[in-house]
């Protein structure tokens, strides 16, 4: 059964992996039920209190990282709150509308689109704002695929 086990949790790994480039996917859960169907699957031990607090907290940073990271990139290249809802939108819709390119290109439309309607930014300035929407998307993926890389070495380190 344990390696029906691992089967199972790779499998729901690598889902939360896709999750970095297509965000309707919520990498956090994926992750989180990889531990528990390999537990219910195979064994609990291992996956102590401190373990279930450790992984929480790194839930709670992942779900921060998209925010922060889109923030920060916004605000930096000088957007506005509308450029950031444009941003997030154009995320969530780019890879259903373009569907390969949709992913990078969503971000920057959003955030252009938003600065240009909602804010009357000037195109110039639109733009640099898809430019930071763009920067945030890319080092938000970065940080996410980090802190996922090391929630499967804290399960594994726990596990052994």
């Amino acid at each position: 059964m344990e390696v029906v086990g691992w089967i199972v949790a790779i499998v729901l790994f690598v889902i939360a992996f896709a999750g970095l480039v297509y965000p309707i996917i919520p990498s956090a859960f994926f992750i989180l039920g990889g531990f528990l169907l390999y537990g219910v699957i195979v064994t609990f031990d291992g996956m102590n209190i401190w373990f279930w607090i450790i992984q929480g907290l790194f839930v709670v940073l992942l779900f921060g990282a998209d925010t922060l990271s889109n923030l920060v990139g916004v605000k930096k290249f000088g957007g506005s709150k509308a450029g950031m809802w444009g941003s997030t939108i154009g995320l969530l819709l780019g890879p259903f509308v373009i569907p390969v390119a949709g992913i990078l290109i969503g971000p920057f439309l959003g955030a252009v689109i938003a600065e240009l309607l909602v804010s009357r930014s000037d195109v110039k300035q639109a733009f640099k704002t898809g430019i930071g929407s763009l920067v945030g998307f890319l080092t938000s993926v970065v940080t996410k695929g980090i802190v996922m890389a090391v929630m499967i070495a804290v399960f594994i380190f726990f596990i052994r």
